[in-house]
């Protein structure tokens, strides 16, 4: 049977892409007025933090397709796009889907293990082990779905 932590990685993951077929692929790349970032950057942004969060510093192999780094990690925006190509909806959403099963694959038997270096997030949370890694991810997904979801409502609004 599978570890908790893996069922919910796999239903907020599900949220997540369930949601985002829905939001029209005009609204993917807007970013409303008083907003960092749109719905685009959010689902490659939690790609790239899962393949760090959850491999990265478990010791596996990262896969982040090129030009992900410049257009998703942390203080990137999507203001800089202008001479990037940028990946389809579709695309994301098959490597958030590939991306959940991978992790599991690898992680499921080592759940409870030590990572190398203890490591410290940027909000001060102290991460020790692969169930925190994974933890956090969850942590992470949540407020970039919320995010996510706030933006698809603002501009839902602004078109009524």
């Amino acid at each position: 049977m599978s570890h908790y932590l893996f069922q919910q990685l796999k239903f907020v993951r599900k949220a997540t892409i369930d949601y985002v077929k829905g939001v029209n692929e005009s609204r993917m790349e807007v970013v409303p007025a008083g907003v960092n970032n749109n719905i685009k950057w959010n689902l490659g942004h939690i790609y790239v933090v899962t393949e760090k969060f959850a491999l990265q510093l478990t010791g596996e192999k990262v896969t982040v397709p090129d030009k992900f780094p410049e257009l998703f990690n942390p203080c990137t925006s999507p203001k800089d796009w202008s001479s990037i190509d940028i990946p389809m909806k579709e695309e994301l959403i098959i490597l958030l889907n590939e991306q959940i099963v991978n992790v599991e694959s690898l992680l499921s038997e080592r759940i409870g293990e030590p990572i190398k270096q203890i490591y410290n997030t940027s909000t001060g949370l102290q991460i020790s082990n692969v169930a925190e890694c994974l933890s956090f991810c969850l942590y992470h997904e949540g407020m970039h779905f919320g995010a996510i979801k706030g933006i698809n409502q603002q501009l839902q609004n602004k078109e009524s």
